[in-house]
């Protein structure tokens, strides 16, 4: 089970490792909490009254096609997206994702994780992955469900208990991944998007370690075809495809996590989610 904000995010976090999992006979549920209603329209061809006045449709829209070509299932929880405001001080929408209490937050992905019954689930780190309210949110609740969706006293009237067994944090977007781009795409004279990017990690240590890297390069292309499925938020001409895929493929072939939660033993590092959980065991079986 992927935890994802908002449509788009499972697209650009994980979905090569979606994608491997699902062609090896793994069920994949990838849970969107919000319906990305607020979300800005950052492909330029798509800039338009219509699109504007329907986002939330559109959206929607957008997440069946990527749905599709992942190949994996997928709910919307149903709260509505909080935005991402201009200033730290201004106030976040009434009624929105990131202001639910944390058990009104949860409670349905605590009867997604019963329903599933997942034994893997991935999720952003406590920080969001960027200080996005709603990624924010996105982590709180995936952890407030690892740990009491198995609790047959907490959250009652959302299925039989169910214990996930880990829990991951996306680590694709790290200064070592960049840092490697960079270097091999000005090396070989194609000029480098990633300069900006290293500069901001300069003062911003990167908390959490990469514990598992998942091989998946050749399913870099299903990633960046359900990238382009969210038309509204991926220009096709933008920074998402600078990089050739081929030279990704070449110098960074996985996508990384940081192991943040585990009920089984594991050796560190990994190159399988799930390494530990017992052979023959997929994330919904009964």
């Amino acid at each position: 089970m992927a935890v994802h904000a908002h449509p788009d995010d499972e697209s650009s976090k994980g979905a090569a490792t979606m994608a491997r999992y699902v062609a090896e006979g793994a069920e994949v549920l990838v849970v969107t909490c919000t319906g990305g209603e607020r979300g800005s329209i950052l492909n330029p061809k798509m800039d338009r009254p219509d699109i504007l006045e329907n986002m939330g449709e559109v959206r929607r829209l957008e997440m069946e096609k990527a749905r599709q070509i992942l190949g994996v299932q997928q709910r919307f929880l149903g709260f509505v997206d909080s935005g991402l405001p201009e200033d730290e001080n201004e106030p976040l929408p009434e009624g929105c994702f990131a202001l639910q209490s944390l058990d009104a937050a949860s409670a349905p992905l605590v009867a997604a994780v019963r329903e599933f019954r997942p034994h893997v689930i991935l999720t952003y780190d406590d920080n969001g992955g960027y200080p996005h309210p709603d990624h924010i949110m996105t982590n709180r609740v995936s952890v407030e469900a690892f740990e009491a969706a198995g609790d047959p006293d907490r959250y009652p009237g959302t299925g039989e208990p169910w214990q996930p067994l880990k829990l991951y944090y996306h680590m694709g977007f790290t200064r070592e991944r960049f840092e490697a781009l960079h270097h091999v795409m000005t090396e070989r004279g194609m000029g480098s998007p990633y300069a900006d990017w290293i500069a901001r990690w300069e003062d911003r240590p990167q908390k959490w370690e990469v514990t598992t890297r998942v091989p998946c390069a050749e399913y870099f292309e299903i990633r960046d075809l359900a990238l382009l499925a969210h038309a509204t938020q991926v220009d096709p001409d933008g920074f998402w495809f600078v990089c050739p895929r081929q030279l990704q493929e070449e110098i960074w072939p996985t996508e990384d996590y940081h192991l943040a939660r585990s009920l089984v033993d594991v050796t560190l590092p990994e190159d399988d989610l799930f390494a530990g959980i017992a052979a023959g065991v997929t994330p919904a079986c009964s």
